[in-house]
């Protein structure tokens, strides 16, 4: 008589946290395997059963998730010692057992669940959005060069999904530095032909404690971007513009350059 296969299962060792002041801990889960899971769908599984390895039910893990196409950044955890979006990291990639953190650089809700305020309010400092007043029909705006309309989308690509903060050296408890992305957004709107009419605002955010002084040059950010943002050009590219914009506050307006 024919013996039945042994179900493939999959072990996955999560650091919890109840809550944003209790201590974290570590519990482990196995569950079955399904051809094609990521780390999404396993922690589906768990929510689905929350029982861990020792045979205890417990409470679901809790995460962010909402896109599951890798657009939205909202999934973004460390998944075996890299910060990575779980959405796109897929099982049979990963090797086992699968070990799950939240990110670091971030306050931790519960699990692997983090707030990323801190991100927003970088983008508020910045400026990064382009002010246009009014509802009514403006007409057709200003047209871009095809050439630069090019590289500005792929700025434009940041989803705020934390990575880039989670691997910068100087991105830490003694530093406020705003972080990669936040720069690379000024270049982004700073590129825009409405949107240069506020370039010195961004420029002058850049300059202020926290900015763009704080980058260490560490280049880990562009290594691990998901979406393969060239964020270290873009700072070289902040840096020269806020030299200049340092002349001409000093000078005035009317500085050439």
């Amino acid at each position: 008589m024919a013996t039945a296969t042994a179900q493939k299962t999959i072990t996955l060792i999560i650091t919890r946290q109840d809550s944003p002041d209790s201590s974290p801990y570590q519990e482990t889960f196995e569950i079955p395997y399904r051809d094609n899971m990521n780390v999404i769908s396993a922690l589906m599984e768990i929510r689905r059963n929350p029982v861990n390895v020792k045979g205890e039910a417990t409470s679901p893990v809790q995460w962010e998730m909402n896109c599951l196409e890798e657009v939205c950044g909202a999934c973004s955890m460390v998944i075996n010692g890299q910060a990575r979006q779980a959405c796109a990291a897929l099982v049979d990639q990963l090797e086992q057992p699968i070990r799950l953190e939240p990110m670091s650089t971030f306050p931790v809700m519960r699990d692997l669940a983090v707030d990323r305020s801190k991100m927003f309010d970088s983008l508020k400092k910045v400026k990064a959005w382009i002010p246009i007043d009014g509802t009514y029909d403006l007409g057709p705006g200003p047209r871009m060069p095809e050439k630069k309309r090019q590289w500005a989308y792929e700025l434009s690509k940041c989803m705020t999904c934390g990575v880039c903060l989670e691997a910068c050296p100087n991105v830490n408890n003694n530093s406020d530095f705003i972080g990669p992305f936040a720069i690379s957004q000024v270049r982004l709107f700073n590129s825009h032909p409405t949107g240069e009419m506020n370039k010195g605002e961004r420029l002058d955010a850049l300059m202020e404690d926290g900015g763009i002084a704080g980058c260490g040059n560490s280049q880990n950010c562009v290594q691990v971007c998901p979406k393969g943002i060239p964020l270290t050009t873009s700072i070289a590219a902040m840096n020269r513009e806020t030299n200049i914009q340092s002349f001409k506050n000093f000078f005035g307006s009317d500085y050439a350059y």
